[in-house]
């Protein structure tokens, strides 16, 4: 097993898009980019819960987006079977506890965006059964079910079969995921869900106008069906000039707003997925190095030195339930028993 870096706060991220970046490096030939790269990182940040999204990128969109996920949930299967002393797959609430107790990390499979669902509502029956536990209806872009921020201007709310959807996923037991969703979709969603909902990796409007950000009605709505808000920190989603500090921010204005035990982390670190994943952003027309990375949060292992930044500025209770508590017993209470 191996070794748990001695941070002085655990950490539980509610989403990092390796899954996308393993994969592609395993079609390319390496055999164990988790283990070489990502365990140290998770280890090093002292993350005992992580939440994995199942991805569909544009070129996969349509029929090939069903496929896609497949692979990429096999992915996370082959993760968890290699690495076994270190990490676990957990389908039920109690799994969490138990998982993290044991000194493994605890992994969750969200399906970002439900491409792969398409209009057949029983996929989601299929996609839980493999062990898919939170769901976001689309990412960015409309689907069969609602519309994305990418398209707000339409003022789309859910779909008559996205409502159905809601339904279907509150029947299952999988969390709902408004993270990407329209801001009419968004509200349609509060009006008709009966069981508590996540933002997954949104951060706050009120510090940094973004279309990805929620507004502080929002983050109130969240919190009041009982629901956590896990902040981003990719850096355009939190200033002009992000720093650590202004992730801090976005964390302390959450928690004036409902309280700790309803804010969590969604770091949604890009710079290492960037290089490996997309051969446009990665190398052809942007240079990484010219984003708006944050210093001090961009990889697992700076989540070292967030622990310490939160508690400065929340205190000690405050920031263990956003860097972890939260979310740990939020899951372990929404996911089924």
């Amino acid at each position: 097993m191996t070794e748990v870096a001695r941070t002085a706060l655990p950490m539980a991220d509610c989403h990092n898009d390796l899954l996308l970046g393993v994969l592609h490096q395993h079609e390319r030939g390496l055999e164990d980019p988790f283990g070489d790269f990502w365990l140290p990182q998770l280890r090093a940040g002292g993350v005992v819960l992580q939440v994995l999204p199942v991805f569909t990128e544009e070129q996969h969109v349509g029929e090939g987006a069903l496929r896609r996920a497949l692979l990429v949930i096999e992915e996370a299967r082959r993760i968890a079977e290699l690495h076994a002393a270190d990490v676990a797959i957990c389908e039920r609430g109690s799994d969490i506890r138990s998982v993290i107790e044991s000194g493994r990390i605890a992994l969750v499979l969200a399906l970002e965006g439900c491409e792969p669902v398409g209009h057949s509502l029983a996929v989601l029956d299929t996609f839980f059964r493999l062990g898919v536990r939170l769901a976001s209806m689309t990412w960015n872009r409309r689907t069969m079910l609602a519309d994305g921020v990418g398209e707000q201007d339409t003022g789309g709310r859910l779909t008559g079969l996205g409502v159905e959807a809601v339904h279907e996923m509150e029947r299952l037991g999988l969390v709902l995921d408004v993270s990407h969703l329209s801001a009419t979709g968004f509200w349609h969603v509060d009006e008709v869900a009966t069981r508590p909902f996540v933002a997954s990796h949104s951060s706050c409007r009120a510090l940094q106008e973004h279309p990805r950000n929620l507004d502080d009605e929002q983050i109130r709505a969240v919190a009041a069906r009982g629901g956590f808000v896990a902040l981003n920190g990719f850096g355009p989603f939190l200033a002009a000039e992000p720093t650590l500090q202004s992730y801090v921010e976005h964390a302390a204005h959450a928690v004036s707003l409902v309280g700790a035990e309803h804010v969590g982390l969604g770091l949604d670190f890009m710079r290492d997925l960037m290089g490996v994943v997309d051969p446009i952003l990665g190398a052809a027309l942007v240079d990484l190095d010219d984003l708006p990375w944050v210093d001090g949060l961009q990889r697992p292992a700076d989540l070292a030195g967030l622990g310490p930044a939160l508690t400065a500025r929340l205190g000690e209770k405050a920031a263990a339930q956003v860097c972890a508590d939260t979310m740990v017993e939020s899951l372990a209470d929404l996911l089924p028993a």
